[in-house]
Order: C-alpha cells, then sequence, then structure tokens
C-alpha cells in the first residue's frame, strides 16, 4: 500500500529511516484533505440542485446551526490539525537530533558544485560515500552565495550558508546512488548544481575507505605499509592546527587548560557555558563558527569582546578544520559524557 500511494503521488524511492517518515504524514495530510474537499464539494452540488431558487419570490432560508453543530465543525479540523502538528514535530525532533554515533561528514557548496570532506579523510567532489545503515551527520555551509543541499530519496533539505555550519543526518537504508541537487537559487548554473551519494554496503565501505587511505599514503609517500598497523591521522585535525597557528589563535587561546585572553580550546568543545546574558550554550560546531565569524554574537562570561572576526578571512574548509582540531583537544570528562558526534582522536601535540 505504502509503495502504491508513492507511485500515484510520484514520490521518489524511499531511501532512508526518515523517509518513510514524511511520507506516512504527506500521505495523511493530502488524504484527509482529498476526502474532506470531495466531502465538501458533493455537499455543495447535492445543495445546488436540492436547494435551488425556483421561482422569483423564492429567499433563501435563513438557518442558524446548533451548539453541537458548531462544536463540530470547529472540533473536527482541530483535531486533524493538532495531530498533524504532533506528529510532525516529532519528526523534527528526530532529524534534528542525529545520534551520538553518527559519522561525521563536511559538507561546502560551491558555485556549482559540492565539496565533501571526511575528518580522517578522503575528500570528494560532487560525489558522496556513505555505508548503509550507519547514521551519517552532514555539517554543511557554503563558500559563496546561499546554497540548499536536497537529497529527494533520503527526504533531507538543509540551507547551506556562508559563514556558519548548519548541520542535518539521515540513515540509508540500501545500497544505491541517489541523487543530489541544490534547491535555492543561486545563479546561472543553479540547475547543474548536481551530486550524487554512493550507499555501499558495510564491507564495500570498509574496502572503499581502505582503498581511498592507501591512494592518499601513496601521494603523500607515507612509509606504512598496512594500513592495520596504526590508526591513521585526523587529516582535517592537522590541517587545522596549522591554520589556527597560522591566523594567530593561539595569541588568546590556549590548549592545556590555562585560562587567557579568551576561553581555552581544551575541552571547548561540547562544553556547556554560561553566557554574560544569563543564557547557556553548548560549545558545538555550530556556535564555534560563529565564535570565529561573529565573536560578539554569544560572549562567555568572565570574558571581553576582545576577539577579531575572521568573517572573509577563513574559507569554510579552514573553519571546518579548526573545529576538529578543537574536537581533539577533550578532556576526559567529554569524552564519556556522549556530547561528541563524531570520532574520538586522541589530542595533536603543540
Amino acid at each position: 500500500m505504502n509503495e502504491l500511494l508513492n507511485n500515484i503521488l510520484f514520490l521518489p524511492e524511499q531511501a532512508s529511516t526518515f523517509a518513510e517518515r514524511v511520507d506516512s504524514l504527506h500521505i495523511f495530510v493530502v488524504t484527509v484533505t482529498m476526502l474532506s474537499s470531495f466531502a465538501v464539494g458533493t455537499a455543495a452540488l447535492y445543495f445546488f440542485f436540492r436547494y435551488r431558487r425556483r421561482t422569483p419570490e423564492q429567499l433563501t432560508e435563513y438557518v442558524i446551526p446548533s451548539v453541537k453543530t458548531e462544536f463540530l465543525f470547529v472540533s473536527l479540523p482541530l483535531i486533524f490539525f493538532l495531530t498533524w502538528f504532533v506528529i510532525g514535530f516529532r519528526d523534527f525532533v528526530f532529524v534534528t537530533t542525529p545520534p551520538k554515533d553518527a559519522m561525521d561528514v563536511y559538507v561546502m557548496g560551491k558555485q556549482w558544485m559540492w565539496k565533501f570532506a571526511y575528518p580522517e579523510g578522503p575528500n570528494g567532489v560532487n560525489v558522496l560515500h556513505v555505508p548503509a545503515n550507519r547514521p551519517v551527520r552532514l555539517l554543511i555551509t557554503s563558500r559563496d552565495v546561499l546554497h540548499s543541499f536536497f537529497v529527494p530519496a533520503f527526504r533531507i533539505k538543509m540551507d547551506a550558508v556562508p559563514g556558519r555550519y548548519t548541520q542535518t543526518w539521515f540513515e540509508a537504508t540500501k545500497p544505491g546512488t541517489y541523487q543530489i541537487l541544490c534547491t535555492e537559487y543561486c545563479g546561472l548554473s543553479h540547475s547543474k548544481m548536481l551530486g550524487e551519494v554512493v550507499v555501499l554496503s558495510p564491507e564495500e565501505w570498509d574496502a572503499w575507505l581502505k582503498e581511498q587511505r592507501r591512494g592518499d599514503l601513496a601521494n603523500r609517500q607515507d612509509a606504512l605499509a598496512d594500513l592495520s598497523l596504526a590508526p591513521q591521522p585526523a587529516r582535517m585535525a592537522e590541517q587545522g592546527q596549522k591554520v589556527a597557528a597560522e591566523v594567530g589563535c593561539f595569541k588568546c587561546h590556549t590548549v592545556n587548560g590555562e585560562p587567557h585572553i579568551g576561553p581555552t580550546f581544551l575541552g571547548l568543545y561540547g562544553r556547556q557555558s554560561t553566557l554574560q546574558d544569563g543564557g547557556a550554550i553548548r560549545a558545538d560546531e555550530a556556535y564555534i563558527t560563529q565564535s570565529m565569524m561573529d565573536p560578539g554574537a554569544h560572549l562567555v562570561t568572565g570574558y571581553a569582546n576582545a576577539m577579531p572576526t575572521f568573517q572573509g578571512k577563513l574559507t569554510g574548509p579552514q573553519t571546518a578544520a579548526i573545529v576538529e582540531y578543537i574536537k581533539t583537544l577533550r578532556t576526559p570528562d567529554i569524552r564519556t559524557t556522549g556530547a561528541s558526534q563524531g570520532p574520538v582522536y586522541e589530542p595533536i601535540q603543540q
């Protein structure tokens, strides 16, 4: 029945755990509204003939509905709308709360292509490889203008905004190749900003990742002959450490927990901080990125608004690399509380 209704409504293939939720609500809303429209139309047609004006002197009868009738016509639509709201809110919470064991992938929109970066490598352009039956969190930004990352088969769509990171997640349910579209007009070649998600079985994913790492090691003339001898370094984190040093982050931020002009990077990721306005905020990717681009947006108690903005000075990949570096500087309490959404690395030594 589900497949039949999807075909009738010309919906794309369901290829993620979220797709069935969206389609169920969609079909529920469409069915109720179509039946209601049919009932209203049929009643209007019946009344048109049943109570048509037969003589020039005939007047339209003035009808005063009873309280029960008014209650029925108000409460019945209200019940449906509240039901749709509850289901929609449940699904909204589901899609905005990535599992703690989700695999992170950085996504950058650029006129007119999609770039993908895995914290441990490799990178990709317009092709995103992911394993089936494993949650994947996308951290999305833009290098130039507004874009919107949309995978119809997964029923996920999220804006790519310059200077900040948005996030969404999915769990593909079956191997295959699925189209990526940009759904925010971004220039002359907007319609050509296409990509694809290649979903691999767990065995194929392991083989693909190993092959990519082997090729990367060969390009870098690495001496390791067997990838299983040691874990691979977090390449984005290493790049982030280098970028942070080049732009002067360590002039105000320490990595050993000591207080300085700005908060220490040690244990920053995942930490709950109290703001000067009395609120609280969790240091996730979005907060750290916003702090680099708009330092005065959320001032932590005890620190002055002394940090310069890096808007226009850091590219999307550089920002992502710094975030990944900060994520490696986790304290044991942060590591064990499940605050991380991605893999845990050992700190990179200064």
